[in-house]
Parts: C-alpha cells; structure tokens; sequence
C-alpha cells in the first residue's frame, strides 16, 4: 500500500512538471506554467524529490528574466532555485540550468552582462544542449542595450541552431524571435521579413508568450505607417493577449505603446493621469526607468512643470553615465532630452547629448520592438536646439529625416522636418519643409505637439492678466509679473514686422505732463471712431477663428492692420498726441532699457521663449520685432 501510494504522488509530481513544461515550452502560456510547477515544487518538497524540486524551480523562472516583479514573489521564486541547487548534484545537467538562470537574474537586476556571459561558455563546454539554449536565450535578455548589437545577433543565431539539438519547439520560436527584435533594433531592411517568417509558424501552431511580442511589433509598425488609429485599437488586442499568457509587461508595453501614439497626436499632456500611476508600479522592471522620462514630457506638455522637472531629475539619477543600458535605454533619453526641451534645461540637454551621441546610427525603440520613435539622430538634434547650437541641431535633423525616411516611420518624419524647419527658421527652406510636414501630418490625421512650430514665422501672444503678462509662442507660455518694459514689448509683438517710434512707445506707456502741441492728422472724431472700431475688432477675429472661419478672419486682421496704420501716422500707437517730439535720444533710452529689462524677466522664467524674442526684437530711435 505504501509503495502504491509512493508510486502515485510521484505520478502526480511527474504529471504536474510535465503539464508545466508543456505549459512553458510548447504553448507559451507562462501564467499555467506557473501554476503547474508552484504546485510541483510544494509536492516535491514535501516528497523529498530533490529532481522534482529543481525542475520546478527552473520553470518558475519562466521564459524571461525577471518575470517575477515584486519582492516578495521573486524571494520566492529565488528561495527556491537556490535551495534546489544545494540539494542536486553540482554537475548535473538541473545544476548547471540553475546556475544558468540565477546568474541571468543577477546580471539582469545589475545591468550586467559578465555572469551569464560566463554561463554561456560552461554550457558550451558540458556540451549540454537545454542548458545552452536557455543560456543563450537568457544572456540575449541581459544585453539588449543598444552597444550590444552584433553579440545579441551570434546568440540569437546560435540558439536556432542548438534549438535543433534540444528539440524543443519552444527553442526554435525564442531564436527565430530574438533574431527579429535584433533586425529591428538594428534597423535593418530585412526586419519584417523575420517577422514574417514568425508570424507563419505561429500561424500552424500558437505560442502565446511568443505570438504576445510578435503582435505588439506589428503595433510597433503600424504605428510607423502613421496608421494611429489602428494602431491604438491593435494595441488594446495585444495587451489582452499578453495578459491571458501571463506576461507581466503587457500593461507597461501597452502604457509604451498609447504613449507614443499620444506624442504623434499632440496630446501627451493627456498621460499625466495614467503615468503618475504608473511610474511606481511594482509590475515594472528594476532597470526600466522609460516611465520617468514619459512623465516627465507629459507633464511638462500640460504645463506642470514642477512635476515634470521633478520626474526628470528622477530620470538622471545622480549620474547618467552609470544608468543600465537596458532595452528601454533609448526611449528613457529621448523622453529626457525632449522634457529638457520643454523645460528649458540646456544643462541636461548637453549631458544626455553626450552619453547618446555613440548610438545615433540607431532607431529609438522600446524593449523586445514594442515601439519605435524613429531615428537616434532626432532627440540628438533636439538636443542641440535647446543648447542653442544651430548648425549641429541642423545636421542631426537632416539626418533624422533620412533615417526616418529609410524606416518607413513617417509620424516621426513629420516631428523631423518640423524640427528642421524650426532649426533653419527664416528661410525659405524652412518655410518649404514646415509646409510638407504639416501636409504630411494632415494626410495621417496626424495633429501635431504643441511644441512644434506650426506656422512659418511663429506668432507670438502677449496679453496682461492683472499684474501679470502671459506670452505664448511655439506652444510655450509663461507668466511674467508687470514692469513698463512689457507694455512697450507687447505693442512690439503685436505689431510684427513694423518699425514703431520710441517716442511713440514711450507716449503710450505715460504721457507727458508737458505735452507739445501739434496738429493733428486725424480730427478728434476720427480718431475716436477709428478708436472704437479697433477695440472691437481683435473679439470679431477671435470669433470667426474659433468658427474656423479663416476667410473672415483674414479680412479682419487687414482691416485691423490698416485703422493701425492710420493711427499711428497720426497719434502714435496708443491712440494720443506725440508727447516727445523733439526728445527721440531721451525716448530711445528710456524705451530700450525698459525692454531690455522685460527681456531678462522673460528670459529668467523660460529660457527658449527669452532667447528668441532676445533675436527678434531691435530697439532704438525706431523699435520693432521681426520673428524668424
């Protein structure tokens, strides 16, 4: 009886790892693997089967690293590899795959590469094949940062290879897998014939944690056809195909992949909800800080700039050059680069410009091809706009648009050419390149981020609020507190293009107790209706904008544009009697100095919209503001 009943709990060992491996290898169903093999482990354990409980331990790990996220259950899991390692033979095939799988979660967690490396090559010597392949497929995870291209491309290479000798299908999909994330990653032209080729043998035979990546890089390359609506509806499908297999990335992947539909449809600000919950999730991985950086874009999109300053600094650490190079290295310094844009951070600009500047050959990708954001070249050119260097800013978007142009991303084109067209503002090239950009966004129902400039010659709004001036360019604003220098600044960037008196600006902001007489061009009547029909227009033209109606609102703005002209050869633009004639020397002084000072006020509370009313505003005995 004894022996019976022996004999029967082995059985149901026996039957529970089988179910497990066939969980793992064969259907790819990583959440009923883990309940096979937990449950094996607790019935060898108590059957004292020392074999028992070191297969089980081994298919707890799964096919990923790192797939147990939270410290309680990878102490766990962890717990039991360990003590399944003391209790086998230490030169046995279960031995050598344990320490196989603990030196891969160690090197992962580190950002390490040299442990498993090492593993690699003492599975070579036993020449046992199973502990090879999960080696190889192993160290591949632990080196998916982006200097680690041709070593990732030989591992994967070699595991299709071994696979032939382990015979397990399971094998055969990982090598075939990571041979296409590698062509990807690489860019290369041969990358959706790889997936294609996947996509065939799952379409015999299904492997969901497999069929789960292969679907969100279809995703990934919908979203490069600038197909964003369909895009988004696929990428609902994959994460429900992630969650059914189990894989605990699929709602970060599924975050990555709205997140980068969002910036092409000019509404990041619209993530601050959903990545503020997120970023401290424990489902993420040790290394991934990517949803630091997208918080930090988000944020500093919807003007919250202390929450995006914050999440930026969080992003850098206390040194970036000793951030692991993970596979969401890429993205976390694109989103960096672009909050210091928004930020204007040219400090951190320069210090992330400098540790990606070896990989802009690259495409910027996300994890296992989840999605792309288009060349290395761009964020470097964005960069070095915020650094103020134009002439490099320039050569990186050019090639950014000819890197995007040879990936088929075309959101990302667009977002190229409309920063090439900022870089080169003021010329005829640029007002040639922002009109196919806007076309092309147009043509994908594309809208474009508010930071990008639309129009060629960027329109500037300054309005005071109480005591506060609020201006707004290029999708930027900011609040400035009130100094005599605005309300000069403001008739300036109300007026692009046209050279204004300083006398008449001086006479506008305080005139004169000891006004000279003059005769004036205008009667009083004139000027008064002159007066009340200016007043109103500026509410009509906001009126027939906000009713698309662009036509009306043209003929509006001319009207408005000819009364100014009218008024100001006749009384100066504030509507009164020329106070300082005679007095243009004392009037260019005072007038500059006060503009100056706005300036300087403006530029202290952001720096990118100070620096460029500093290059388009002239002043002197006639005052103006010409925009590139």
């Amino acid at each position: 009886m004894g022996g019976s009943r022996g004999l029967a709990v082995h059985d149901g060992i026996e039957m529970s790892l089988l179910s497990g491996e066939h969980a793992l290898y064969v259907e790819g169903s990583l959440r009923a693997a883990r309940r096979w093999f937990d449950v094996a482990y607790q019935e060898a354990e108590q059957q004292g089967d020392m074999d028992g409980m070191a297969r089980a331990a081994l298919g707890l790990g799964g096919l990923w690293v790192h797939e147990h996220r939270t410290a309680a259950e990878a102490a766990v899991v962890r717990t039991r590899q360990r003590q399944a390692l003391a209790l086998v033979g230490p030169q046995s095939s279960l031995a050598l795959r344990l320490r196989v799988r603990l030196a891969g979660e160690d090197d992962y967690r580190s950002g390490g590469q040299d442990r498993i490396l090492a593993m690699v090559e003492e599975a070579r010597r036993a020449g046992d094949p199973v502990a090879l392949a999960e080696a190889l497929s192993l160290a591949h995870h632990c080196v998916l940062g982006p200097e680690h291209g041709a070593l990732r491309l030989a591992l994967a290479q070699e595991l299709i290879e071994e696979a032939q000798r382990t015979g397990r299908r399971g094998d055969l999909l990982m090598g075939l897998l990571w041979r296409t994330v590698d062509l990807v990653l690489a860019a290369d032209p041969h990358a959706e014939r790889a997936l294609a080729e996947l996509r065939g043998l799952l379409s015999k035979e299904d492997h969901l944690a497999v069929g789960f990546v292969v679907d969100a890089m279809e995703v990934m390359f919908s979203i490069r056809g600038g197909r964003l609506s369909e895009a988004e509806a696929m990428a609902g499908t994959c994460a429900d195909r992630g969650a059914a297999a189990g894989d605990i990335d699929s709602a970060g992947w599924y975050a990555g992949q709205i997140a980068a539909i969002r910036w092409y449809q000019g509404r990041a600000a619209e993530l601050v909800p959903m990545v503020t919950d997120l970023v401290n999730s424990p489902d993420l991985s040790e290394v991934d800080r990517s949803l630091l950086a997208v918080l930090a874009v988000s944020a500093a999109t919807a003007g919250e700039r202390r929450l995006a300053a914050g999440a930026l600094a969080r992003l850098r650490g206390q040194d970036l050059t000793v951030l692991p190079r993970s596979s969401t290295w890429l993205i976390s310094m694109y989103g960096g680069i672009e909050a210091a844009y928004l930020l204007g951070d040219a400090g951190t600009a320069a210090e992330i410009y400098a540790v990606l500047r070896p990989f802009e050959r690259l495409p910027v990708i996300v994890s296992l091809g989840v999605t792309c954001l288009g060349s290395v070249h761009h964020p470097l050119g964005v960069a070095m706009l915020t650094c103020g260097e134009t002439d490099k800013a320039i050569a990186h978007l050019r090639a950014a648009v000819h890197e995007n142009l040879a990936l088929g991303h075309w959101p990302a084109v667009v977002l190229s050419r409309l920063r090439l067209g900022q870089a080169l503002r003021g010329t005829e090239e640029s007002r040639r390149i922002l009109a196919l950009a806007r076309q092309e966004a147009a043509s994908m129902g594309m809208a474009l981020p508010a930071d990008c400039p639309v129009p060629p010659a960027a329109e500037v709004v300054c309005v005071r609020r109480g005591r506060k001036w609020r201006i707004e360019l290029d999708g930027r604003s900011v609040l400035v507190e009130h100094i005599v220098g605005m309300a000069h600044l403001a008739t300036l960037l109300a007026n692009p293009g046209r050279e204004i008196p300083a006398v008449d600006l001086a006479a506008g902001a305080a005139a004169s107790d000891a006004a000279e007489s003059a005769q004036p061009v205008l009667d009083e009547q004139a000027r008064q209706t002159y007066k009340r029909r200016l007043s109103g227009l500026q509410a009509e033209i906001d009126e027939m904008e906000a009713m698309h109606d662009l036509q009306r609102a043209a003929t509006l703005r001319a009207e408005r544009d000819w009364l100014i002209d009218e008024l100001a050869a006749a009384t100066g633009l504030a509507g009164r009697a020329r106070q300082f004639a005679g007095s243009e020397e004392r009037a260019r002084i005072a007038v500059g100095k006060a503009i100056r000072r706005a300036l300087v006020r403006i530029g202290e509370a952001d720096p990118v919209i100070g620096e460029r009313l500093r290059g388009a505003v002239q002043t002197g005995v006639r005052c103006s503001y010409h925009p590139a």
